[in-house]
């Protein structure tokens, strides 16, 4: 009898986080806004040709992700969130995935830690713009 009731405070303790988890609505948000001239993360107007590309929209048990990816040339230049899922984790990932993307200048970056799923979803994202690019 002693031990029943400090695992029955437990047991349903424990169960309180999953009653009160909240599935995440699907909608999608922007990390930010488009670009504008002028902007430090508006392309540079050089000679080169300046290609926009939207990845497709891959769909993950977060929720959606989808990138587009702007080329000047062949350099990638900027990386924006089209689509992302509304989790905090996603939020803090989403501006270190474009860094590397921007050092790396290809899909090949490692996964962020927290957001393993996203991280998946915004390469998968991102290898087909950069495909999509020559076509």
């Amino acid at each position: 009898m002693k031990r029943a009731i400090p695992v029955l405070v437990l047991s349903v303790a424990g169960l309180i986080p999953v009653w009160r988890y909240e599935p995440p609505t699907g909608a999608p948000s922007a990390t930010a806004p488009a670009a504008t001239p002028g902007s430090p993360d508006a392309p540079a107007a050089t000679g080169s040709a300046t290609r926009v590309v939207a990845g497709p929209t891959v769909t993950t048990d977060k929720g959606p992700v989808q990138v587009e990816v702007v080329f000047e040339g062949e350099e990638i230049t900027s990386v924006r969130m089209l689509r992302q899922p509304d989790h905090p984790q996603t939020a803090a990932a989403v501006p270190k995935l474009i860094e590397e993307t921007l050092r790396a200048q290809s899909a090949d970056i490692d996964t962020v830690s927290g957001a393993t799923v996203t991280s998946d979803g915004y390469r998968e994202s991102l290898q087909a713009a950069i495909d999509a690019r020559g076509a």
